[in-house]
């Protein structure tokens, strides 16, 4: 189910997807995360990663990120949270080649990433909002994995779906995913028609007229 599921999305533009959700009334876009490595959309189920200032939490060290590469597949998306202020990567380079080894689909940070080029290097999804060369250490620490975490002001629960490309991020919670797939899908093949008759010589005034404004109130049919 979680495959196919995936599978749709990763077949759809966020912005397609951004239109479902204006017509059922959700929220879920983040704007502002751009794609600095890798190529192309990505979509997955979100593996969260909290950073703050202070003490990591009781237990034995572990160098941030490495528990969610560990709990990680191939649909999965890192999103990483590094709010502090403090500028201090939130990922890097040998924590993107855990990830390919792991096979997951890519990251997504509201927070400085380091190490770009070597990700850029190995073709390695990363959309965020800021890029440093310093280091987390002795700046900021894990506080956890798999909890909330707010990205772009959005609150990003472990398991939601995400869709990254050069347009924005969306997030969508599971109980959502069926309709808003559904009403994307549907926006999308009527977008590629109206494509299909701007090609054929149709005006685009005539395909972009009154129905298409009111295209996100229709109701599916």
């Amino acid at each position: 189910m979680g495959s196919d599921i995936v599978t749709r999305l990763r077949a759809i533009d966020c912005c397609a997807l951004s239109d479902a959700l204006d017509r059922l009334k959700l929220p879920g876009v983040v704007t502002g995360l751009p794609q600095h490595s890798g190529s192309g959309r990505i979509a997955g189920r979100a593996v969260t990663v909290r950073l703050g200032t202070g003490d990591p939490p009781p237990g034995p060290p572990r160098h941030l990120g490495t528990t969610a590469i560990e709990v990680s597949d191939a649909e999965s998306i890192i999103v990483i949270e590094q709010r502090t202020g403090i500028e201090a990567g939130c990922w890097g380079g040998l924590l993107t080649l855990g990830a390919i080894t792991r096979g997951v689909a890519g990251v997504v940070a509201d927070g400085p990433v380091r190490d770009i080029d070597e990700a850029r290097g190995l073709d390695f999804p990363i959309f965020t909002n800021r890029l440093t060369c310093l280091t987390a250490r002795g700046r900021v620490v894990e506080k956890e994995t798999n909890g909330p975490v707010t990205i772009g002001g959005r609150r990003v629960e472990p398991g939601d779906y995400v869709v990254a490309d050069n347009s924005a991020t969306i997030f969508i919670k599971p109980a959502d995913v069926d309709r808003v797939l559904e009403a994307a899908e549907a926006i999308a093949a009527r977008e590629s028609a109206m494509a299909s008759a701007i090609r054929a010589g149709t005006p685009i005034s005539a395909v972009m007229g009154g129905n298409y404004e009111h295209m996100l109130t229709e109701q599916q049919g």
